[in-house]
């Protein structure tokens, strides 16, 4: 019976051997779990019979520490979830490691060519789609002519009052404002409907205190578009013209009715280009302060050239953003993450991944920041949770424990010679 026993101690020691060597390869394996052997007492009725592995445990609610990569296609996952990925077999994989490419048929895949799973969107709409495979839309994009933008700033209250700002009839490239006209200008971009990009410059000149006169001009001609702004003197904040709507947004008209077949004075314009028929400036948060005038910023502007697809990356929120020659951005996607009532009971397959079991129950899935569900961390990777060094002790403890039942045999097969030798 000895010899039983010390037999499933050294057997017990080999598989223990065999997962301490597993975390320990896997040391350096991005999104890896370590796992550990338990063992367990073997009993035959009355009599102690030996020792098994009994189970073996994953330490998947243990983060690994993170590692900085600089590539925008790369995420970590702060918290709890995993990636949902879908192989070749159309089966769901669980991973904690997020490293994202796109393959050569358009879709968001993960370094093991997987098919990751998130919710599209279709833009311009920003509304969650259908939960599924991602595809990224690789082509063209048309131009988008301009209609709306905003203007934030602060007109300074130390401005001394301008002349009076010269008829816009008289207003051209050859014939610019006189200086003297105004105390500030500032430039917006908009877009035609073919994509040419115009300037929009706006002429800021004060005419009395707290009043400010803007005037406009579109590649240097004037239009007839004119504004008031109207600031308090104690408050440095503007005076809605309806005390009911807190914005002041001001109409530039309908500028697809400009002649601009005069090629000297509209040179930017394509035959057949078009501006949009209804242009909005919102100046809305613009204040007027003692101090120099800051530099304002446009914002909000929804027109743009066309543009050729330049890749993707993604966001802090989970979004799949694919990026624009000219520029421009838009989110066509967002990841899914899973999270499970057992996450311990999921079953390990090859690419540091799972898939649900019975033990672990179905996933439940949501975008990234969402219930359970935690938060994405971008151009980051999740290291090996593997404690190097408690798995170097478990190798020295596994080494006495080898020895020590490798001495039980040796001592009952000496006890078992001189036992013969007697008889």
């Amino acid at each position: 019976m000895s010899f039983d026993i010390a037999l499933s101690g050294i057997q017990a020691i080999n598989t223990a051997l065999d997962v301490t060597s597993h975390n320990i390869a896997n040391a350096g394996t991005y999104g890896y779990k370590s796992n550990r052997a338990n063992f367990s007492t073997l009993v035959a009725g009355n009599q102690l019979t030996g020792v098994t592995v009994g189970s073996t445990t994953q330490s998947i609610g243990l983060s690994g520490g993170i590692l900085n990569t600089g590539n925008t296609l790369d995420a970590s996952i702060n918290g709890r979830g995993f990636f949902v990925t879908k192989a070749s077999d159309n089966s769901l994989q669980y991973t904690r490691v997020g490293i994202f490419k796109t393959s050569t048929d358009g879709y968001l895949t993960d370094a093991s060519g997987r098919k990751v799973q998130g919710k599209t969107i279709t833009p311009p709409s920003t509304a969650l789609g259908a939960e599924g495979d991602l595809k990224i839309p690789n082509g063209a994009i048309p131009a988008q002519v301009s209609t709306a933008a905003s203007y934030l700033g602060n007109l300074s209250s130390d401005w001394k009052v301008a002349a009076a700002y010269p008829g816009v009839a008289t207003v051209t490239p050859d014939t610019p404002p006189d200086s003297s006209t105004y105390n500030l200008t500032r430039v917006t971009p908009l877009y035609d409907t073919l994509g040419k990009q115009h300037s929009l410059t706006q002429y800021f000149s004060l005419t009395a205190a707290g009043t400010v006169a803007v005037n406009y001009t579109l590649d240097g001609n004037a239009i007839p578009a004119t504004t008031t702004l109207n600031f308090d003197t104690v408050s440095g904040q503007l005076i809605p013209a309806d005390p009911a709507v807190p914005k002041t947004v001001v109409d530039l008209g309908d500028l697809s009715s400009l002649d601009t077949s005069d090629a000297t004075l509209w040179p930017n314009f394509v035959s057949g280009a078009k501006m949009a028929t209804d242009v909005t400036i919102d100046y809305t948060g613009t204040t007027f302060f003692s101090g120099e005038s800051t530099t304002a910023t446009n914002t909000n502007l929804d027109g743009y050239s066309s543009g050729t697809y330049a890749g993707i990356e993604l966001g802090n929120d989970g979004s799949v953003i694919a990026k624009y020659s000219n520029g421009l951005k838009q989110s066509v996607g967002k990841l899914v993450l899973a999270t499970f009532a057992n996450e311990g009971g999921l079953t390990q397959i090859n690419d540091t991944s799972w898939i649900a079991s019975a033990e672990s129950g179905i996933a439940n899935t949501d975008v990234a920041g969402t219930g359970m569900n935690g938060k994405l961390s971008v151009s980051t990777l999740e290291q090996s949770n593997v404690d190097i060094t408690s798995e170097l002790v478990g190798l020295m403890t596994s080494q006495r424990n080898y020895q020590a039942n490798s001495k039980v045999i040796q001592t009952e097969s000496t006890m078992l010679q001189s036992l013969m030798q007697a008889i």
